[in-house]
């Protein structure tokens, strides 16, 4: 790619449009994965051109949507200990759990920090050896090499006061919890093209062939979802179940090797709790036996759980993709960036935020209108 306005050109788009709107002839349900391509449609007025009979499912994209409150909450117990600097991210600040978040815990005294590499809080700790410091490792397999990478790199400096509290999740197994649910509704996937730069694309070759759904992987530019939305209707009028590469440009079929081998070394599959979908076999990373002593699970037990009170939030069924956000009660209503209720209208990349953001005006999730963007014309 030279330029960015390569894959934002209106004509294009509108040949593929046209191309999209000859080739559907049944109702067809695609699920985009990640919450950065969400996003990409809703800004760029992509999911109102499309034929009517073709519909968007906004699926679990977003690694700060589905990390599990338990989790969150072992993450507020930590940050709150005298002895310990917190570091994360600055998306998972606003991120509740059953006892609140960790800005609260922050503002009661607690040592929060936000760092922008993992690295950072690799140094943090070799620059405070009297403080325990811990780093909120939450993300798909896009980020684990990195995390991976600080806890290698603090095991070889002898850093003992360095450890991550890991929240890392799989896509392929949540990719296949949602097609085994009751009431799904998808019938192809984009995946996600910045996952696959790390894993390659082999790893979807047997859910598309045991559940019989089109894969395709896409980038996250307007004429990458829209060649992805065309590639993947191909398929589904033509009866195939294939897994295709839009993103070719920055995806290999074999991935990143030296990538996966740096995640390899560090992390081992196990189980986990994804917010809104629950426990999915194999679908997380938790750090291997030989780096226990950087795992802050095992330096500090989590205390008995919290009941969470009941909430009005329905965002576990928008992680599932059978309710769209602008169809629960409180979205924009008691539900907002500034008021959030879940994780998903905390994030800057989950589809509440998307939909607060591109569609909260009365009846503006309905198609035609005003597009967002002077990308395509009605």
């Amino acid at each position: 790619m030279k330029y960015l306005d390569e894959y934002r050109d209106p004509q294009a788009a509108a040949t593929l449009f046209a191309a999209l709107h000859k080739t559907v002839t049944r109702e067809w349900a695609i699920m985009e994965i990640c919450g950065g391509q969400t996003h990409s449609l809703l800004r760029f007025g992509i999911d109102r051109l499309l034929p009517p009979r073709l519909r968007m499912v906004h699926g679990p994209g977003c690694p700060v949507c589905v990390t599990a409150s338990e989790t969150i909450d072992q993450a507020l117990e930590i940050a709150a200990r005298p002895e310990v600097i917190f570091t994360s991210f600055g998306d998972m600040l606003r991120v509740p759990g059953t006892r609140g978040d960790l800005l609260g815990v922050k503002a009661r005294g607690g040592d929060v920090r936000v760092v922008y590499s993992p690295m950072d809080a690799v140094e943090t700790a070799r620059g405070n050896p009297e403080r325990e410091v811990v780093f909120f490792a939450v993300g798909f397999e896009t980020t684990a090499p990195a995390n991976a990478t600080a806890v290698w790199a603090a095991a070889r400096a002898g850093l003992r006061n360095f450890s991550i509290l890991a929240s890392h999740v799989l896509v392929p197994p949540a990719m296949e919890a949602i097609l085994g649910a009751p009431d799904n509704q998808v019938q192809a996937f984009l995946a996600a093209g910045h996952v696959c730069t790390i894993t390659g694309t082999s790893q979807y070759e047997e859910i598309a062939r045991r559940f019989r759904v089109p894969i395709i992987v896409t980038g996250f530019e307007p004429l990458d979802l829209l060649q992805g939305i065309l590639l993947a209707v191909r398929q589904l009028e033509e009866g195939r179940a294939e897994v295709e590469n839009q993103y070719a440009r920055a995806v290999r079929p074999e991935g990143n090797r030296s990538a996966l081998r740096m995640m390899r070394e560090v992390f081992e599959v196990g189980d986990r709790n994804w917010r809104g979908i629950g426990t999915i076999p194999e679908s997380g990373l938790r750090l291997r036996e030989a780096y226990g002593a950087h795992d802050a699970q095992r330096k500090f037990p989590a205390a008995a759980r919290i009941e969470a009170p009941p909430s009005p939030c329905r965002s576990g069924e928008v992680l599932r993709g059978v309710l769209r956000p602008d169809q629960c009660p409180e979205f924009a209503r008691r539900c907002s960036p500034e008021n959030p209720l879940g994780a998903t209208m905390v994030s800057s990349e989950g589809a509440c935020a998307a939909y607060y953001r591109y569609r909260r005006t009365a009846g503006s999730s309905v198609r035609g209108g005003t597009l967002p963007s002077p990308l395509v014309k009605p």
